[in-house]
């Protein structure tokens, strides 16, 4: 029986993340068609079992708020499923053109690459309030990192002639080869950087 492929184009077959927190919490099931419609809910850990390829197309539909503010969005965050699965499908072509890999396996190393180990909370004692390092937990540090992927492309095409899908291919490309031209990246490395400050 011939495998399924993501698109009906790329494989799954021999994909791994090396590090092992967030290993089981990746999943690469052989999908053609990405999308779901939520039929694994139910589940508290049903997101793990999600291909990584559909958690990114539902990142970009719904992102999120960013400094507990709404952001101007665009069309491509109307919760319109169709669109943004075209969408994701054009920037992994990019990614390949420019990779010369396959872009799921890109996909994949850039989250592993991006994803934060430690984050801040804030804990108030006797009335005043001091930062603490906690280690981020590893479904969270994937959604993160999605996240990040799509705040930092919405970022570098709204308003601007850039279209999404190259920004896209760019944040993703950029978190594969841990440069802090990504988003994602960056904000890992600030976070970390103000982990570590706060032992």
């Amino acid at each position: 029986m011939a495998e399924a492929l993501i698109f009906n184009k790329w494989s799954t077959q021999g994909i791994t993340v090396s590090d092992p927190g967030v290993a089981p919490y990746i999943s690469f099931k052989p999908i053609i068609v990405p999308k779901t419609g939520a039929r694994y809910a139910g589940n508290k850990f049903h997101k793990s079992k999600v291909s990584l390829v559909e958690r990114l197309i539902n990142k970009i539909m719904v992102t999120g708020h960013k400094g507990k503010k709404h952001f101007i969005s665009s069309g491509h965050y109307t919760g319109k499923a169709q669109k943004v699965y075209d969408l994701v499908e054009d920037s992994l072509s990019l990614v390949e053109k420019k990779t010369k890999k396959n872009p799921v396996m890109v996909l994949a190393k850039a989250v592993e690459n991006a994803a934060p180990r430690e984050e801040i909370v804030t804990i108030e004692y006797g009335g005043a309030r001091y930062p603490k390092a906690v280690e981020c937990a590893p479904q969270r540090r994937i959604d993160i990192v999605l996240r990040l992927f799509a705040q930092g492309a919405r970022q570098k095409s709204f308003n601007k002639k850039r279209t999404f899908e190259s920004a896209l291919a760019d944040e993703i490309v950029n978190a594969y080869a841990m440069s802090s031209q990504s988003l994602a990246i960056s904000k890992k490395l600030e976070i970390e950087r103000q982990a570590d400050a706060s032992r």
